[in-house]
């Protein structure tokens, strides 16, 4: 019974990591490819985000088990297309999260609306999906990672921030991720921190 319990937290870790090196792949290559001069040339990336959150924040949103994770790394892209409303605009947003410590990766893809004010202060929400290289059940009494329910789930984002100039912004970020109870399992992850923005 040890060695199958074994045999499988060493399958989930090898398939969880080769899942989320993937993930931290495409990421990557999302990122050199919207930062190439072709790209903003075509005015493809309206703003390209950086940030460090704190993984699975506890009394949020979500609420059950929390993972072990202290932080993971956020890289996103808002790209230009955009669509006028209620003062602001929506745009796509295409990024990822990548635990730093083996919890819960992801990335996702949302339609996302942000409000800019005089002062220099803005407001973004956002609704999309999101595909994590979790777990979706609860498979052992030893599992540290939540059960999501699902492969791919809802993205809910929401940032306030400043904007010092025409070019660079602070800001607060929140995501959360879950699958809406649609599924038997649905302990929800959420993330918070502070990212740096770059508009072009």
């Amino acid at each position: 019974m040890l060695e199958s319990t074994s045999a499988h937290k060493t399958n989930s870790r090898g398939s969880k990591m080769s899942t989320k090196n993937t993930l931290a792949t495409l990421a990557c290559l999302l990122l050199v490819c919207f930062s190439t001069d072709a790209a903003l040339a075509e005015g493809l990336v309206h703003e390209l985000k950086f940030g460090v959150l704190a993984h699975d924040v506890p009394d949020l949103w979500s609420g059950f088990r929390t993972e072990d994770d202290a932080v993971a790394v956020n890289i996103e892209a808002l790209l230009a297309p955009s669509l006028p409303i209620l003062g602001g605009y929506i745009r796509p947003a295409i990024g990822g999260s990548i635990a730093t410590e083996g919890g819960t990766s992801s990335a996702y893809l949302d339609a996302r609306w942000q409000i800019d004010t005089p002062s220099g202060i803005f407001f973004g929400l956002g609704l999309g999906a999101v595909i994590h290289n979790g777990e979706t059940d609860l498979k052992s009494a030893f599992q540290t990672d939540k059960a999501l329910g699902s492969r791919v789930l809802f993205h809910i984002p929401a940032e306030i921030g400043y904007r010092f100039d025409d070019h660079n912004s602070l800001s607060v970020y929140f995501e959360h991720m879950s699958n809406a109870n649609t599924q038997d399992y649905n302990e929800g992850l959420d993330r918070l921190g502070v990212r740096y923005g770059y508009r072009f």
